[in-house]
């Protein structure tokens, strides 16, 4: 533990001279009191400490055809088989193909004890060939990956035959308050065992990064090269994993907290994976329309949209309009809070669910599943249509809960689009929403199927596709 030694400075407010610090009344009439600030005098002595324990790591990936600079500048911007400027400059291989592109790219991490565990980011070392790590004397090790957490975007990687590691010491988020101060340490910009300080601005921070968003906001300066380093608090321990950063935003980044880190880095060091608990419902969280419509005293509790047939929840009794108040007696006020609180909880675990049916309170236990993959999920409800080399699905709460959709919309998802095929020659994509077939409209992936056979002496086909943050868009499939 790091001792920090503390000065209490006190600032008075001198109208047009200072403006520190506000002054107020007592409540005795013609007095006023000062309110003092505490800061800390130096964070040399933390810096110094906690240093030897964070690392930069470099890595190098394989961009098959080419860096999507190349493609962008020296790709057909035309569209059509054949590139212009091959006309001028010939093409750049014989046989056409353009060449595979190494990748480069910087991180941070931390280790966690003497035998060469390191936290870090997922998309720091995510599809690398090659990772480095140098340790603060400048040491270079090769490391192996353990197991990486994409939703949550963590991973543990391991160096071997490093000796005298000094692991940092993990803290408490949950103890960690607004407007404590905080020290970043990392490699921003490749700029090793860089400190910056500054304090926490705010908890519980969903950025829509992923299912279970809950960061630490703070304005200690965090860029490019952070990512995976520690946010520690003035005792020196690691409160936060610095992970994201808001490009219009300066002096705004985002840490994973490491009381919801630390259950996955221990998945990941004993089984190299994460396994989540599996309720089996669609939710809904509650709003002041649902809670007046259900008599509910206070707006608190998460709505039962659909239950799956055979899950868990099905098997223990759950039924649709449910209102679960609370999980294992920890109340739970939004879908994310039930959400993270079930995929917390260890697979095979007998859960209490305290919920209102009909506007009585119930008690159901449940025998928790593992929960799948997404893409497993949603390969398993994905049909194909080999022809133009897509596969799509129905838009059910549970998959559109996955892809970010409202499960209110008509049409077809998307899941997968096969390379060099008709689908990818129109530039569908995965996420897509397919909404018409020839003006005509599509409900579900039978009415899908029922369309595109309509259309089979068709050569052109028109799509209307919903695409995220682009809207509508027409896209044609030219039948050769």
């Amino acid at each position: 533990m790091i001792e920090i030694k503390k000065a209490v400075q006190t600032f008075f407010l001198f109208l047009g001279v200072l403006g520190a610090a506000a002054l107020i009344s007592t409540g005795t009439p013609g007095t006023r009191t000062a309110y003092a600030f505490s800061a800390p005098e130096s964070f040399s002595e933390l810096a110094e400490a906690a240093r030897p324990g964070v690392v930069n790591i470099r890595t190098v990936k394989t961009i098959k055809g080419g860096s999507p600079v190349f493609r962008h500048f020296f790709g057909n911007p035309f569209g059509g088989k054949q590139n212009p400027f091959d006309e001028f400059f010939g093409p750049f291989q014989g046989d056409g193909h353009q060449r595979d592109f190494k990748q480069r790219s910087l991180g941070s991490g931390f280790i966690i004890d003497g035998d060469g565990f390191i936290v870090t980011n997922n998309h720091v070392i995510e599809d690398a060939d090659q990772i480095k790590v140098i340790l603060s004397d400048d040491k270079e090790f090769d490391a192996e990956m353990v197991g990486r957490d994409p939703k949550t975007d963590l991973a543990l990687i391991r160096i071997k035959g490093a000796k005298n590691l000094k692991p940092l010491e993990l803290g408490n988020s949950e103890r960690l308050k607004v407007g404590t101060w905080v020290v970043a340490i990392g490699s921003p910009f490749g700029l090793e065992q860089t400190v910056t300080a500054g304090i926490v601005s705010a908890k519980g921070r969903i950025i829509g990064s992923g299912p279970y968003d809950d960061f630490i906001q703070t304005d200690a300066s965090i860029n490019p090269g952070n990512s995976g380093g520690p946010l520690l608090n003035m005792d020196g321990e690691v409160v936060g994993i610095n992970t994201a950063i808001i490009a219009s935003g300066q002096g705004i980044g985002f840490a994973i907290p490491i009381n919801m880190a630390k259950g996955i880095i221990d998945q990941l060091k004993d089984n190299g994976e994460v396994t989540r608990g599996w309720l089996g419902v669609g939710i809904q969280d509650l709003t002041p329309e649902l809670a007046e419509y259900y008599d509910l005293k206070a707006e608190k509790g998460v709505l039962v949209t659909q239950v799956f047939e055979g899950d868990p929840a099905d098997n223990a009794g759950v039924k649709v309009n449910d209102i679960i108040l609370s999980v294992d007696g920890k109340s739970v006020s939004t879908g994310r809070e039930l959400s993270a609180k079930i995929a917390n909880t260890p697979v095979g675990s007998k859960t209490r669910l305290e919920l209102i049916r009909d506007g009585r309170e119930k008690s159901l236990t449940v025998t928790l599943a593992k929960r799948d993959d997404d893409e497993k999920i949603v390969a398993s409800r994905s049909r194909g249509n080999d022809e133009l080399g897509i596969e799509v699905t129905d838009l059910d709460s549970d998959i559109a809960r996955r892809f970010g959709i409202d499960a209110k919309e008509n049409g077809v998802l998307v899941t997968d689009v096969k390379d060099e095929s008709l689908a990818q020659a129109a530039d569908l994509r995965p996420g897509d929403i397919i909404k018409e077939i020839n003006r005509n409209a599509v409900k579900d992936r039978k009415g899908f199927v029922r369309l595109m056979k309509k259309n089979d002496d068709s050569d052109t086909v028109q799509l209307l596709v919903k695409r995220r943050n682009a809207g509508y868009l027409v896209l044609k499939i030219e039948r050769e």
